[in-house]
């Protein structure tokens, strides 16, 4: 099937979404992503996961691999993506990790945790979160804490739901459950607090997290700061052929 050459119009985005994006952590922009283009990548993305396997009842699988000409590769590396990023964290941006957030049928929930408490960014940072597939409480759909973003990088502890991820150190019991559909985007801070529930549908839980960086932007690993324009924290462009995942990413 083909794809539009870029998947997503930047000038949706309205004033009030950025407005609200500030002050929540997070904002839902609706259909920002057509119906036709949904079906293209979220098929080359269950492609990637025949390639790597998809067990059941694990919380999620991720990699970070997409295929040069493809889909993902257009969606990932379009214009529009970019500028959308770019109006979120105030300035322009690179692409920091792309990766499928996948979860099979029974799959478990994922701990509340924040993007930061993996890599340490010192500045703006946006995940633009994909749905492809329709998702509530049943699917394991995204789960957010409105307004966490304002207390920075907070305290974790090593995650009990998912081995080797992170989670902060206390309970969040008042969050709002997204309900979304195929071409729903989820823009949220790399300070949010989020998680995501049990997938206790039939079916695989499907989305795709395309994160983005202002480029003035550090990140501190290997015991110092790094200017992310000058040594990027992953490696990012598309491959020749699907390989094995790269494991734990940063947080859904």
């Amino acid at each position: 099937m083909s794809i539009i050459s870029d998947s997503i119009d930047p000038s949706r985005l309205r004033e009030a979404d950025i407005a609200a994006y500030h002050e929540h952590g997070y904002v839902v922009l609706r259909g920002m992503v057509a119906a036709g283009d949904c079906v293209a990548l979220r098929d080359e993305i269950l492609a990637i996961m025949s390639a790597i396997g998809l067990p059941d009842g694990t919380p999620l699988r991720q990699s970070g691999e997409y295929l040069a000409g493809s889909a993902l590769d257009r969606h990932v590396n379009g214009e529009g993506l970019r500028e959308l990023a770019a109006r979120l964290v105030g300035g322009p941006c690179r692409l920091y990790l792309p990766f499928t957030a996948v979860k099979a049928p029974g799959g478990g929930k994922f701990s509340f945790h924040q993007d930061n408490q993996y890599t340490r960014l010192d500045g703006p940072a946006v995940n633009l979160w994909l749905a492809l597939t329709p998702m509530g409480e049943a699917e394991g759909t995204l789960r957010m804490l409105p307004g966490s973003h304002r207390q920075g990088t907070l305290k974790s502890v090593e995650s009990t739901d998912a081995a080797g991820h992170r989670m902060v150190d206390f309970a969040v019991e008042r969050f709002q459950t997204l309900e979304l559909e195929p071409g729903d985007l989820v823009a949220f801070s790399r300070l949010t607090v989020h998680g995501s529930g049990a997938n206790r549908s039939a079916s695989p839980r499907i989305g795709y997290a395309t994160q983005f960086h202002r480029d003035d932007v550090r990140a501190f690993f290997d015991e110092r700061w790094e200017l992310l324009t000058e040594r990027p924290r992953w490696p990012m462009g598309p491959v020749a052929r699907i390989g094995v995942p790269s494991g734990k990413q940063d947080g859904h």
